[in-house]
């Protein structure tokens, strides 16, 4: 009996984007899979193509060279089974509250009536523990909180994977591993798929049930780390981190996020 497929196929991706009458290669020849319930992080420096490569997934780039499919499907492009999280806390309407921020999406695809959609809002509203600002205004929460919206929102929706481009890079540190053991715990709750991208090794090894290491510009897989645990224990974590910063940076001696 043949395995299942892989739910996200990336095979050969070439990036290229222009700046004036430049062709700059952004990933070259990139390959991996996403089976379901992963979460998969895609991890490298600034300008290696990871963010390009999401957007590839999301269907807002084309390849140059190579195919993305999800399901056995092509992507052409965007589509409600891939939801994109940014890093910028501005993503939600300002004009409308948490609960129809949520709401909306759910009932621009027409597969929801009104009810429908706002009694599975509020599910996701009560699994991530939004339910005391479920009425308040963007405006009216804190960074955390907005990404917090962002993510449920994404999650609502049920798509076949959640595209999370740096979500947490704008929050303090303190909020951003508090944002990170959320996504975690949600996780826990529903086992969606998700692909995450960090130039932080650190968060990445949160994170991460695989991780892909990325090159310099242009990114090419320098490495993939699979069935990753989670590290219970500091020592387990530096160690997994400094392997990390080898491959990513050979010659250096500790890792750094």
């Amino acid at each position: 009996m043949s395995a299942a497929a892989p739910l996200l196929e990336v095979k050969g991706v070439t990036l290229q984007y222009r700046v004036g009458n430049v062709a700059v290669t952004a990933t070259y020849r990139v390959d991996f899979n996403v089976e379901q319930s992963d979460r998969f992080v895609i991890l490298g420096a600034s300008g290696c193509g990871k963010s390009s490569l999401l957007k590839a997934v999301g269907g807002y780039l084309k390849p140059t060279e190579g195919s993305i499919k999800i399901g056995g499907r092509a992507i052409n492009h965007p589509g409600a089974d891939r939801m994109m999280v940014f890093q910028e806390f501005d993503q939600l309407l300002p004009w409308k509250t948490v609960r129809q921020n949520i709401v909306f999406p759910l009932l621009a695809t027409r597969k929801l009536n009104a009810r429908e959609a706002d009694d599975k809002a509020m599910h996701y509203i009560n699994l991530a523990g939004l339910e005391r600002v479920a009425e308040s205004y963007p405006h009216m929460l804190s960074g955390g909180q907005k990404q917090r919206v962002a993510i449920v929102r994404g999650m609502a929706m049920e798509p076949e994977i959640l595209l999370m481009d740096e979500p947490f890079a704008a929050l303090d540190a303190l909020t951003r591993q508090r944002m990170q053991d959320e996504l975690l715990a949600l996780w826990d709750a529903s086992r969606f798929t998700v692909l995450f991208v960090t130039h932080s090794i650190s968060e990445a090894v949160k994170i991460g049930s695989r991780i892909l290491l990325l090159s310099p510009h242009p990114g090419q897989v320098r490495a993939e780390l699979n069935s990753l645990p989670r590290p219970q224990d500091p020592v387990a974590s530096v160690a997994l981190q400094d392997k990390i910063h080898q491959l990513l940076f050979p010659g250096e001696e500790t890792a750094q996020s």
